[in-house]
């Protein structure tokens, strides 16, 4: 038989907050913009091989209906990251896949994400033709670590 993945039921949380008020599209993005490994070749083939710890960092784009609940939760975190970026408190997180094998057995994709900051202030617009954009607020955040964990 072949191999078949079912998603949906998909769950974000931020500072143990469960995020509902999520918008259309892709509501929540992760992503790992940095290679976790370099290789360099030199002279007669020899080649160097080295871990980039960078390669670790998160970027996570979330979604939100515009003055929801949500948009409240993360602009007062935002705020108080921009009152004192020194003593801000770093973010954790959780984003959880679930999937089925098409018999009735779920896994569990899950990113454990540590040390949070939001990387960009939300965006905003006016659109005169009806455009649904307006109505959603995109939170940038990026995490030094995200291990993917499969149960």
């Amino acid at each position: 038989m072949s191999a078949v993945s079912l998603s949906g039921s998909d769950t974000i949380n931020i500072n143990n907050t469960v995020l509902a008020d999520l918008a259309d599209g892709n509501c929540v993005d992760l992503t790992f913009p940095n290679d976790i490994g370099n290789v360099k070749t030199g002279k007669n083939g020899n080649s160097i091989y080295v871990f980039n710890e960078s390669g670790k960092q998160c970027e996570v784009k979330i979604r939100v209906l515009r003055a929801s609940a949500d948009d409240k939760f993360l602009n007062n975190l935002l705020a108080q990251q921009q009152a004192n970026f020194a003593g801000t408190v770093l973010m954790t997180g959780q984003f959880i896949k679930k999937v089925g094998d098409g018999l009735g057995n779920i896994s569990s994709d899950t990113y454990i994400m540590g040390g949070g900051i939001f990387t960009k202030i939300p965006e905003a617009k006016t659109n005169t033709e009806g455009e649904t954009e307006q109505s959603v607020t995109i939170y940038t955040i990026k995490y030094s670590n995200a291990p993917r964990v499969l149960t």
